[in-house]
């Protein structure tokens, strides 16, 4: 019992999410050849290079993932499990990152292959739009898919970042759903 209370004092705790056998959906097939991890979908395929102290066992339409003896391996048993929901998700489904424009005259389309906007700058701020991400922009409101949920979220982040919101008016690019803590500002004495 002390030893055991000691192990969760230092940080020995096993992964939970690891633990966790991944199902894998009708239609998906999940390989790893060559320390690359494949997860084929009917929509796409998605690929991630993995650790060889990691081992993935498929029986039937479970995946399980365990950790070899390094500590490294142990501390990445779950994020390993998580990286593979995230991609058969992915696959099936795709994922779905929406965010708003907030300022008078703010605006965004999309032209060709870069999604441009005009947010109070002088100049409009083009971004050009990794392969495999789609956006779509109705009025003031950027829709942005994908079946990557690293380079979407990423994605999301960098137009997030041109113009982010700001404390005082609230004007700027957020996510939907974000709540953005307003200041006072300056008082007429």
């Amino acid at each position: 019992m002390l030893e055991e209370n000691n192990s969760l004092l230092f940080g020995k705790r096993m992964s939970r999410l690891g633990k966790i056998p991944v199902t894998i959906p009708a239609g998906v097939t999940v390989t790893t050849d060559g320390g690359v991890l494949k997860v084929v979908g009917a929509k796409t395929t998605l690929s991630r290079p993995i650790r060889k102290d990691v081992t993935f066992t498929q029986e039937g339409n479970m995946l399980t993932v365990a950790p070899g003896k390094t500590d490294l391996a142990k501390a990445l048993w779950g994020t390993y499990a998580a990286h593979v929901r995230n991609m058969i998700t992915g696959v099936t489904t795709g994922f779905t990152k929406i965010l708003e424009l907030e300022g008078v005259g703010y605006r965004a389309e999309v032209k060709g292959n870069d999604l441009v906007l005009s947010v109070g700058f002088s100049h409009p701020v083009p971004l050009t739009i990794p392969e495999g991400i789609t956006a779509v922009v109705e009025k003031s409101v950027i829709t942005l898919t994908g079946p990557d949920k690293e380079a979407l979220g990423q994605f999301a982040a960098n137009v997030r970042k041109v113009r982010p919101p700001e404390p005082y008016k609230g004007k700027g690019i957020r996510y939907r759903g974000e709540f953005i803590i307003r200041k006072q500002g300056k008082k007429a004495s």
